[in-house]
């Protein structure tokens, strides 16, 4: 029994019976709500809406065996969506048999990745993109997104290309909206602006408790998608005014289309699919925190990289486009009552049955009602509430929100990421190289020693202690040594000659070689001063390899276990 159950996820092998009720149930709900977005997202990447139906199917599965979130749920997502059509559409056409084959290579490459990855146990590459360059890259993506569905609202064609191309397309094209899908959108996107806005209150106002209103709330999109459709099927909008709706959707499970992409198809997508993977490694493990994090549970980064990674995989082969960890999706999860991912594989199997009988009742769903949903999901993308804290609690991190939803804005989904990774990456060298230095001293009856400029500290004349507040490497010598040469000509030029220098290092975590050679030089001069260079608090680790440096046998001064310690030693009596 043991053998048979150890490759099954704990939650499979050890699955409390109680929650099966409420996994069932939930997984019903999401599914039918799902629908619309699934469609939607097809849409927006350029695939036939079908699509996003099948990549609802097995994917999910493979996520739910491998992924290590209770309740994130998989699928089709906005990001992955746009990047989906900004990576493949200036190289063919959108629904043609190419564009299917090159969305299926970059769901292929970037599902490997992601299980590459996870295998090797990289889940910290997850830390590399700071919070504020992610939501800037998604802010700047949601609006991309908005812009986007402009055209599909009002019923007129807008050309492809970026922000500036687009917006210039649709307010050409606007004068010339289509009346019909003019009402139609606009009708679906007041209905759920004011379903968002508004709704819950009156709800709760008329007597129903907070939780059943929160879920009315997450079903309105699907009823703001009934109402469009009814009513086009109900006045034969499409018929008799030509409002545009989703078309033929094909019935039936997609094959297994096993493939493996050419070189020139490697070459062409392997930079798209490495950001690719990038984000959605970064998205969806912090949509899994966020929501491990409200359950009092833990989650394995590894295991959602190679979730998110099979995932992939398998949609390059289910489908044909690439999936990620929505929080749209997650958060109608959690609403419905998720417990655990089988709710997820309930979803799934779910999605075969729409497939096999339901898909041909939607291809009356008017585009302008799913722009609509499209629109209002992709606007709570954007977040504000990131960079005003990044504004008023650090202008760096701001900076770098700015400058990725901009580059997003105006030069696309990479440029505009590596932009993020660029001032992020800029940023932390830039502190690094100019790293805080205080000049110490001791609080009065204690053993406790502060920043001079902050505290009244008492001092020995003659005596400077200086701590340096960053590892000492290579791009930041210059001005630490700076720093120090120009606090010994202060204090020689106030009082009498400096005889000691006592260096607090309990906050340096780490010293390179070049550190340790500039420092055995400056050793070697302040000697020549008449000055000797102690150190005190250093960290073990550093140590141990200062020990094994030219700069500890010829040290000029001691090794203080404390700064008080070498307070007390230097003193005068």
């Amino acid at each position: 029994m043991i053998a048979s159950t150890r490759w099954l996820p704990r939650w499979v092998s050890h699955y409390p019976k109680d929650k099966l009720g409420a996994d069932l149930s939930a997984g019903l709900i999401v599914a039918v709500l799902v629908i619309p977005q699934s469609l939607a997202y097809a849409l927006l990447a350029g695939l036939p809406p079908q699509v996003g139906l099948y990549v609802s199917i097995f994917p999910v599965i493979a996520y739910a065996l491998l992924g290590s979130s209770m309740v994130q749920a998989v699928g089709p997502v906005a990001i992955t969506a746009l990047m989906t059509y900004s990576v493949l559409s200036p190289v063919a056409e959108p629904g043609s048999p190419q564009y299917l084959v090159l969305a299926a290579a970059l769901s292929l490459l970037s599902g490997v990745m992601l299980l590459v990855c996870g295998l090797l146990r990289f889940g910290f590459l997850s830390q590399l993109l700071s919070r504020p360059v992610i939501a800037g890259f998604v802010s700047g993506s949601a609006v991309l997104i908005v812009i986007s569905q402009l055209g599909r609202l009002v019923g007129v064609p807008v050309a492809g290309g970026d922000t500036w191309q687009m917006l210039s397309s649709f307010f050409s094209a606007l004068p010339n909206s289509h009346v019909p899908t003019l009402v139609v959108g606009l009708g679906a996107l007041a209905l759920l602006v004011i379903s968002k806005a508004k709704l819950g209150a009156w709800l709760v106002h008329a007597g129903m408790s907070a939780v059943r209103a929160v879920v009315v709330i997450r079903v309105m999109p699907l009823v703001v998608v009934l109402l469009g459709t009814l009513t086009v099927i109900g006045l034969e909008l499409d018929l008799r005014f030509g409002v545009a709706v989703v078309g033929r959707v094909r019935e039936g499970l997609p094959g297994f289309d096993f493939f493996l992409p050419t070189l020139t198809t490697l070459n062409s997508l392997l930079l798209p699919a490495f950001i690719m993977a990038l984000i959605g490694m970064v998205q969806g493990i912090a949509v899994a925190q966020a929501l491990a994090i409200k359950r009092r549970e833990r989650i394995d980064a590894n295991a959602e990289l190679l979730g998110l990674g099979a995932a992939n995989v398998v949609a390059a082969f289910h489908g044909g486009m690439p999936v990620g960890g929505g929080l749209t999706r997650s958060a109608v999860n959690v609403a419905a009552g998720a417990q655990t991912p089988l709710a997820s594989i309930v979803t799934a199997l779910t999605m075969i049955a729409v497939v096999l009988g339901l898909a041909h009742w939607l291809e009356r769903l008017p585009l302008a009602v799913l722009a609509a949903s499209i629109i209002m999901a992709a606007w709570a993308m954007v977040d504000l509430k990131t960079l005003r804290q990044a504004w008023h609690y650090d202008r760096a991190d701001a900076t770098a929100y700015i400058g990725t939803a901009l580059g997003v804005l105006a030069f696309g989904l990479e440029v505009g990421i590596v932009a993020g990774i660029v001032l992020s990456t800029g940023t932390v060298l830039y502190r690094s190289s100019q790293p805080h230095i205080a000049v110490m001293g001791r609080i009065p009856g204690s053993e406790h020693f502060r920043n001079i400029e902050r505290y009244d500290a008492e001092t020995i004349p003659g005596v400077l202690f200086l701590r340096v507040d960053e590892k000492l490497f290579f791009g930041n010598l210059v001005a630490v040594e700076e720093r120090l040469l120009h606090e010994l000509e202060i204090l020689q030029r106030a009082s009498e000659p400096v005889t000691d220098l006592v260096l607090v290092m309990s906050a340096v975590n780490r010293m390179d070689s070049t550190a340790v050679d500039v420092f055995t030089e400056l050793n070697e001069d302040l000697q020549g001063r008449g000055i000797r260079m102690h150190l005190a608090e250093i960290k073990g680790p550093v140590q141990d390899r200062l020990q094994r440096s030219a700069l500890w046998p010829v040290l000029s001064g001691e090794v203080f276990l404390s700064a008080n310690e070498a307070f007390e030693r230097l003193r005068p009596p």
